[in-house]
């Protein structure tokens, strides 16, 4: 059943509970993402229990990419780099937009660190209303749905992919 307040994604209800990729494969929005998911292996993964913070780039995200970026990613050969490049979304346990925001303005400087299942880092920052997540090389993506929830975790969706170092 769908949770009356969980918002739709990519044209698709989602469902709080449902895993993150049983809801992310109706999303219209994400289908390079699951491409991508699919590729690194890392479907088992995001099916169990978490739970996981998820920053899922759209389509348009990828886009952004330098021309052929993905497609060099999602050969066999570049398996390790793209597993590198996905697990930098993922960060372990459930926080809400919410909770990252209000974290957000009490961290230092207006930023709360992330550490990712990759071992990255990614911080948190609140501009107006809006809530950016930034990698390690300083770039911003913004959450454009917060609070997706998910029966293992919670998908906030970026309109930028984030990069580990």
């Amino acid at each position: 059943m769908a949770s009356g307040d969980n918002p739709m994604v990519g044209g698709a209800a989602m469902f709080a509970n449902k895993n993150i990729v049983d809801n992310a494969v109706n999303s219209k929005d994400h289908t390079t993402l699951v491409a991508a998911v699919k590729a690194a292996g890392l479907v088992e993964t995001l099916q169990s229990a978490g739970p996981f913070t998820v920053f899922a780039p759209t389509n348009a995200a990828f886009d952004k990419l330098p021309a052929g970026t993905v497609d060099t990613l999602l050969k066999p050969e570049n398996k390790d780099m793209l597993t590198k490049i996905l697990t930098a979304h993922v960060v372990a346990g459930k926080m809400t937009g919410a909770e990252l925001m209000a974290k957000a303005k009490k961290g230092k400087d207006g930023f709360f660190n992330l550490e990712t299942v990759s071992g990255d880092a990614l911080s948190a920052q609140v501009k107006g209303n809006n809530l950016y997540i930034y990698d390690e090389k300083g770039d911003a993506a913004k959450v454009t749905i917060a609070d997706v929830n998910q029966s293992n975790g919670v998908i906030h969706v970026v309109d930028t992919v984030l990069l580990p170092r």
